[in-house]
């Protein structure tokens, strides 16, 4: 009888720091993306089969003439996504509808852009992130360094 206590106490230990490792690798993972400069939270519609769906929570980072970006609760190590600078096209700034309103934190913008040379396939990719951020991105987006020319 004792030992199958034991053996639950066991399995209990295990599970919980099992679980403190989870999290502390989600922490160290961020603080990694944070030493890398340039990161900021920002929500990526994955899913734009209807208003309300699709949005994931995110950390994005300039990093080398791209903007990465990463989802917030995963183990990668890599960016999700990638945009070139020279081929992101913004389309529109707005302020979220009703509906995405309630997937999103409050006081975010979202931005819409599509990618030169992906006009055909009419994808087109929103953003949600605070103002001081959808600043910095539109700052960053235009001010491209010499010798570096924009995509029609």
């Amino acid at each position: 009888m004792m030992r199958g206590a034991l053996e639950l106490v066991e399995l209990f230990v295990a599970l919980l720091g099992l679980a403190v490792f989870s999290l502390v690798l989600l922490a160290v993972r961020r603080r990694w993306l944070a030493r890398q400069g340039g990161t900021f939270e920002c929500s990526l519609r994955l899913d734009t089969s209807s208003p309300s769906t699709g949005w994931v929570l995110g950390v994005a980072r300039y990093h080398d003439g791209m903007l990465q970006w990463f989802r917030f609760f995963s183990y990668s190590w890599r960016p999700r996504k990638e945009f070139l600078r020279s081929a992101v096209r913004v389309l529109e700034t707005r302020d979220p509808n009703a509906v995405e309103a309630v997937s999103l934190y409050d006081d975010q913008r979202i931005v819409r852009f599509e990618l030169a040379g992906e006009a055909e396939l009419a994808r087109r990719w929103d953003l949600a992130m605070s103002p001081d951020s959808l600043t910095g991105l539109l700052s960053w987006l235009e001010a491209a360094p010499p010798g570096v020319h924009r995509l029609p």
